[in-house]
């Protein structure tokens, strides 16, 4: 069954690593499509999304070795072939692969991506960004096709910061023709690491982080071994599970310098939050108090993959509290879940109200998402009683075996 189930009400103690970083490892693999030769990926983490990336790698013609947490891309054989409709179509990093094979092979055919339904995500502002590089589109009718003969360096004014088109135009410019300039680009740690990993091959890339990114396009790039960093969105969604059970867990490699507005909320919160240089000792629980309004937004503001464990976290602190989502109109859909669960949220517009009701009881839920669905887990671990968690699949697709490391820290949790 693909399901999780949780007897709730023990408190989680213990010490568990963090794996490598999900939204840094999708654009870095899509990356390795860049250089012609084998690149080694340290720390990648072995969650769906990742296989459905492999398997659009392997698609293209590139050879694959897992070994462990390390993944070796040879692209030596790339090629323009049709892409597997399903990988594609339930992974929105897919999209990335646009601005790689646009700049290594000059063409690409795909169908439109998938994803998560929390917004609507559209591609049409990637699709407009590379046609001034260059890029020749034509629709069709499950996807679209692209061309270019040499990409053209070039100067973008983007409408509104995003975090993916960032990284395409990041992929598309490095072998470009010339200069591009990407303003404003997003400045997440995942987007710095792509930089890392680019300049580590031979790219030009400045600005990193600053919102303005230069990119001084190259000829060629080379084959590099690069680690991904600790994923920040796993580190936060199990400090969300210590604060809500009261317990007491060590965050082995969790990125503290990338964690910063989750960590202040934290400690709003009245959680002790501990910060090392091997990583995070986080003491729940969280119950003194709750910030006024919790709002999200692009980094370094708090991030929205970190809003759905929060909600959770309110929702069992006894006060009340409001989050207020600025960056995806859909990020709510975990809200009718919890209240099965007994909690007391009302939505109006684009903001959660919270009344703290400090007891959750185990009911049946569905996950709808990646994030909505490890906040569901975080929730049940809180709770009175047993609670299932149906569609476990969304959450594997960005976390390494939750129940396994949620029962070496004393969960009473299975796969069910």
């Amino acid at each position: 069954m693909d399901a999780v189930r949780i007897y709730g009400g023990n408190c989680l103690h213990g010490q568990t690593a963090i794996q490598g970083s999900k939204n840094a490892s999708l654009p870095i693999l899509a990356a390795t499509l860049l250089i012609n030769g084998t690149c080694e990926i340290e720390n990648c983490p072995d969650i769906s999304d990742v296989y459905h990336m492999q398997r659009l790698l392997e698609s293209l013609g590139c050879k694959i070795i897992r070994d462990g947490s390390l993944v070796r891309v040879n692209t030596e054989g790339l090629s323009e072939c049709d892409m597997p409709a399903d990988s594609v179509g339930v992974m929105r990093s897919s999209i990335m692969l646009l601005g790689a094979l646009l700049a290594r092979i000059g063409s690409v055919s795909m169908e439109y991506p998938g994803g998560c339904v929390i917004g609507a995500r559209p591609i049409d502002l990637h699709l407009q960004s590379l046609r001034k590089m260059g890029v020749v589109t034509e629709q069709q009718e499950r996807g679209f096709s692209a061309r270019a003969v040499r990409l053209q360096g070039t100067v973008f004014r983007l409408p509104f910061v995003s975090v993916g088109v960032t990284e395409n135009l990041l992929l598309a410019a490095v072998l470009a023709e010339g200069v591009t300039v990407i303003e404003p680009a997003a400045k997440e740690p995942e987007i710095q690491a792509l930089c890392d990993f680019l300049n580590l091959a031979g790219a030009r890339i400045e600005g990193k982080g600053s919102g303005r990114l230069i990119i001084h396009g190259v000829e060629k790039l080379t084959p590099v071994r690069f680690r991904v960093p600790a994923d920040r969105i796993v580190a936060g969604t199990y400090m969300c599970a210590c604060m809500c059970t009261g317990g007491s867990v060590f965050l082995k490699g969790a990125p503290a310098q990338d964690m910063e507005s989750v960590l202040a909320c934290a400690r709003e919160m009245g959680a002790a939050v501990e910060c090392a240089a091997d990583g995070i000792l986080v003491t729940g629980p969280a119950c003194e108090r709750l910030p006024g309004v919790l709002k999200t937004g692009c980094y370094p503001a708090f991030p929205t993959d970190m809003q759905s464990p929060f909600m959770v976290t309110m929702a069992v602190s006894g006060h009340s509290g409001q989050i207020e989502e600025k960056v995806f109109e859909n990020r709510f859909r975990i809200v009718p879940e919890l209240l099965k669960m007994g909690a007391d949220i009302s939505i109006r517009g684009n903001t959660a109200y919270i009344s703290g009701q400090g007891k959750l009881h185990g009911a049946i839920v569905q996950a709808e998402e990646l994030r909505g669905g490890a906040a569901l887990i975080v929730a049940a671990l809180a709770a009175e009683g047993t609670s299932i968690v149906i569609n476990r699949h969304y959450i594997d697709r960005g976390y390494e075996d939750i129940v396994l490391h949620l029962r070496n820290l004393g969960a009473d949790i299975e796969h069910a």
